[in-house]
């Protein structure tokens, strides 16, 4: 009788213990032992929170900085959710900060995040018609990439349809007849390889012989340079020779002058005294004649003299 009280009292000292056991560490996670002083904000959601629930932690830049204490719908706005947050003080909360929805890894199990604060903020106050400061909200991580996706699928959508519509039967002809087309093309190429290497191996030689010209450039312009001084020299001795070609010019030109006086002189005195003397020479070149035929038909005229005429009848 006395080993079963023992018994049931070992047992009833062990259920004790078990259930202290678990207060204090229900406890000492509610963080109640370390008596931080807690600041209450409120943050009103459009979005929903599932999987958000109190005691879920609060960050700011993935540090620990509090709680969620409550989750409620908003009595004024039903389509809205307040979520009360216990900051711990000293927790920089700024008129531009902002609280989101997140969830952690790949266990889903969702936090308030904090972001923005900039340095230069003013501290979040609360504002007229609230016991409490409130924290603006946006939409998740999860939230912006359902819209996104959301918004993407509807373009994709229309895409789709326009080229559906694009893709009319008159034109998935043409594109055939484009693709068999490209084709023969690709095929005629093929066959004309080694044509088109013969005109690749052309052109690198065309190419090649272009280089040593563009190398020999410089020295045919120098040597161009040179012949064009050349011509500048002669075009300067031409120049000099020109004006002594003008002086000598003058100087016949004169010459021309008295040339043309002398001229009008023999004209005047000498050529009528020449035509005299030609009209002479010519009655006397007939007188000559004359006697000539004369002694060809009598040679002894020459020193009897002229025959006497035969006596006319009566004589």
């Amino acid at each position: 009788m006395e080993s079963k009280v023992s018994l049931a009292a070992v047992g009833a000292f062990v259920l004790v213990l078990t259930a202290s056991g678990i207060g204090g560490l229900l406890w000492l996670g509610s963080g109640r032992l370390s008596h931080k002083p807690m600041n209450t904000y409120v943050a009103s959601f459009s979005d929903s929170v599932a999987g958000l629930s109190p005691r879920a932690p609060v960050k700011l830049r993935g540090v620990d900085v509090g709680t969620v204490e409550a989750i409620a719908l908003d009595p004024d706005d039903p389509g809205r959710v307040r979520v009360l947050l216990a900051l711990e003080k000293g927790t920089p909360v700024k008129e531009d900060t902002y609280a989101t929805i997140e969830t952690q890894g790949l266990t889903g199990i969702a936090y308030v995040e904090l972001g923005g604060g900039s340095p230069a903020a003013a501290a979040l106050r609360g504002g007229a018609g609230e016991s409490l400061p409130v924290i603006p909200t946006r939409p998740s991580t999860l939230r912006r990439l359902d819209a996104a996706a959301t918004s993407l699928l509807g373009n994709f959508d229309r895409v789709a349809s326009g080229f559906n519509e694009t893709l009319d039967p008159d034109t998935r002809q043409a594109l055939r007849s484009s693709a068999a087309n490209l084709a023969r093309v690709l095929e005629t190429l093929a066959r004309r390889s080694r044509d088109i290497d013969d005109a690749t191996a052309a052109a690198a030689v065309m190419l090649k012989n272009g280089a040593r010209a563009s190398a020999a450039l410089p020295a045919t312009v120098e040597r161009l340079g040179r012949s064009a001084d050349a011509l500048e020299r002669m075009g300067k001795e031409f120049a000099q020779v020109g004006v002594s070609a003008r002086a000598a010019f003058e100087e016949a030109r004169g010459t021309i002058g008295l040339i043309g006086n002398g001229v009008e002189r023999f004209d005047t005195e000498v050529v009528p005294d020449v035509q005299r003397l030609v009209a002479d020479l010519r009655e006397t070149s007939a007188s000559l004649g004359r006697v000539g035929a004369e002694l060809e038909r009598d040679p002894s005229a020459a020193v009897l003299g002229r025959a006497q005429p035969p006596p006319g009848p009566g004589e």
